[in-house]
């Protein structure tokens, strides 16, 4: 994911799971033969009671560089919502456009977000389910414009994890504000407590999940032009 002279853009939300990248990457730095430098970025996307100040604390302590950036994405959300939908896939794309040009404004290699191993089985859960496709997230992405590279540093760690480090580091943990996140009926939360009860039974389901996207048969699935694509029969 980092190669020798990397300028890697850190997405700082203020949750656990940036904290905890962030603080990896650092002692990466610090004990890699790999010469690298990180910059991190918070976005106010908006939302009422978002506290960037305990962001910038923290941002502060850690003696990275870093830049907190005011987007008003939260009204542009509202104004373009149909009634009854979740603004979480809309919030996501304006908030990706935004990091995407900015990585190219600060002369950024990689941007590296916080998703993690339960992210990636949770949204391939997600596609199967509610968009009829098999996809996850990949721990390296070129964007569709061919100006960035994503990189997701935790993409094999499990949250379970995570949320040990944060018991031990104490992150100043912020909610990003926005009313609808986390409600028990939104999708990826039903997908979340599916997830749950199938390791109430069996403690091994995330590992074998996640084995599964890096074991996949394309010649045993139906997508022909996937099989046409990779010259199989079909």
């Amino acid at each position: 994911m980092i190669v020798e002279g990397d300028r890697i853009m850190v997405c700082i939300s203020g949750g656990k799971d940036s904290y905890a990248m962030l603080e990896v990457l650092q002692l990466l730095q610090r004990r890699s033969p790999v010469r690298f430098e990180i910059i991190a970025v918070n976005i106010d996307q908006g939302w009422a009671g978002y506290d960037t100040a305990t962001i910038a604390a923290y941002l502060e302590r850690s003696g990275v560089i870093y830049y907190m950036i005011d987007k008003d994405i939260a009204s542009v959300v509202e104004a373009n919502l149909e009634p009854g939908d979740t603004p979480c896939s809309l919030c996501a794309r304006l908030r990706r456009g935004i990091l995407y040009n900015l990585a190219v404004e600060l002369e950024c290699t990689k941007i590296a977000l916080g998703h993690h191993a339960d992210d990636i089985i949770e949204t391939l859960l997600l596609n199967l389910f509610y968009s009829g496709r098999l996809a996850a997230m990949p721990a390296k992405l070129y964007s569709d414009d061919g100006r960035n590279m994503v990189i997701r540093p935790l993409a094999y760690v499990l949250e379970s994890l995570i949320v040990e480090f944060l018991d031990e580091r104490k992150f100043p943990v912020v909610s990003c504000g926005c009313a609808s996140c986390g409600l028990p009926d939104q999708k990826r939360q039903v997908v979340k407590r599916l997830l749950t009860s199938l390791e109430e039974r069996d403690p091994s389901i995330k590992h074998q999940m996640l084995a599964a996207v890096q074991n996949v048969k394309p010649s045993q699935l139906l997508d022909s032009a996937l099989l046409a694509q990779l010259n199989l029969p079909h």
